[in-house]
């Protein structure tokens, strides 16, 4: 397939990896979907927050209210004398199409785009409402993106009933796994403080790291919770540990220990503070300790929602779908807080992040087939 031979979404997902939109740089890649929603009759508002760009679009203003949600921003490249093609051409190969964002995530943005294009078309005066919440700030602090918008829809109650989020969460093939939630984030920042001395002379001295270890043993030993149907146990990994002077004859006055709890919703925020302190002050521990809550846990049960992705799936692609929690952390998370349910499918997330990105070309025109078929089936009644 030559460049000039692509279909309706490679064409416009190609378009979309050109422009060079690592984060918090939207580089014009909005503008382009906003041009075409608008004269679908969505009525766009650009939202500019310090240094992101964020879209909200959206078309009738009756209930059901279904909005996809997505990030126009990619990750850096890194070395670009590493990749097979260039990072922002967009190139088609051999039936894959390359790039930055191919996976993650401008090809779904591009099916959404496509697949409403194609609904609206065919169905002018559908039921209820489509949105588009766009941001550019997923892949970055997370600060001024998507969480700034829903605090805006909130404050005027512009509420979304379903959501469905463009992140590539698919593992071997397209659809063979949609996320019905995740699990929450919580980051802890601990400094426990000794005495700083000379090596030779322990007895004048109070190390710190020697103090600490017992403590990080039972924390990573702790079982938090085991879970649910729906959620794997919560998890304890400590991500850094800084201690010392840099020489080696002197015992450090603190050392610095970062840590991360990926937690079901068989836990909350406080009982887990609650616990790393308990265990902390069992070990006689002088220390201080603060926290970044990176996200929620969050789950969309099986429901409307749901079944119809998984029905939507099945006709295009003959796969059962697995729902699952697994995975890292989304903008799914600040959406669903409202109440709104809330589900993620994109395409195969095996080289997302990685140099020469990319996603099979055929699979970005199904899930364009499969985004339609959902909104059939939830703004078309008979």
């Amino acid at each position: 397939m030559s460049q000039s031979q692509l279909s309706e979404v490679l064409e416009l997902a190609s378009a979309l990896i050109q422009r060079q939109s690592v984060t918090p740089e939207d580089a014009g890649c909005q503008n382009l979907m906003n041009s075409r929603l608008e004269k679908l009759g969505f009525k766009i508002e650009e939202l500019f927050f310090t240094d992101t760009l964020n879209t909200w679009a959206r078309k009738g203003s009756q209930s059901p209210h279904f909005c996809f949600a997505g990030h126009t921003d990619v990750v850096p490249i890194g070395d670009e004398k590493d990749w097979r093609h260039p990072p922002f051409a967009g190139l088609v190969e051999d039936g894959i199409l390359h790039g930055r964002g191919a996976a993650d995530m401008k090809g779904s943005l591009a099916a959404m785009v496509v697949a409403t294009e194609r609904f609206v078309s065919k169905h002018p005066n559908h039921q209820g409402s489509i949105s588009f919440l766009i941001t550019s700030d997923e892949e970055g602090p997370f600060i001024n993106g998507t969480t700034k918008v829903v605090d805006l829809l909130e404050a005027r109650n512009e509420k979304i009933d379903m959501c469905l989020v463009g992140e590539p969460s698919s593992r071997e093939t397209l659809g063979d796994v949609v996320k019905n939630g995740r699990r929450g984030s919580l980051t802890g920042y601990l400094t426990v403080k000794g005495i700083q001395g000379h090596v030779a002379y322990p007895h004048l001295a109070k190390n710190p790291i020697h103090d600490v270890a017992p403590a990080l043993t039972e924390l990573s030993n702790k079982e938090w919770d085991t879970g649910n149907a729906f959620f794997p146990a919560t998890s304890f990994q400590i991500s850094n540990i800084n201690g010392g002077t840099g020489a080696g004859n002197v015992i450090p006055g603190t050392v610095d220990v970062q840590f991360n709890f990926r937690f079901s919703t068989e836990s909350t925020v406080e009982q887990l503070q609650d616990g790393v302190n308990s265990i902390l002050k069992a070990h006689d521990l002088d220390y201080e300790l603060s926290w970044t809550v990176n996200g929620l846990p969050f789950l969309t049960e099986p429901g409307e929602l749901l079944n119809v992705t998984l029905d939507a799936i099945k006709e295009v692609t003959g796969i059962e779908a697995n729902p699952e929690t697994t995975g890292g952390t989304s903008d799914g998370r600040f959406i669903a807080q409202t109440g709104c349910k809330v589900i993620e499918l994109g395409p195969v997330n095996k080289t997302i992040h990685q140099v020469d990105e990319q996603v099979c070309a055929k699979s970005l025109d199904d899930l364009a087939l499969i985004y339609e078929s959902i909104l059939e089936k939830l703004l078309v009644k008979a």
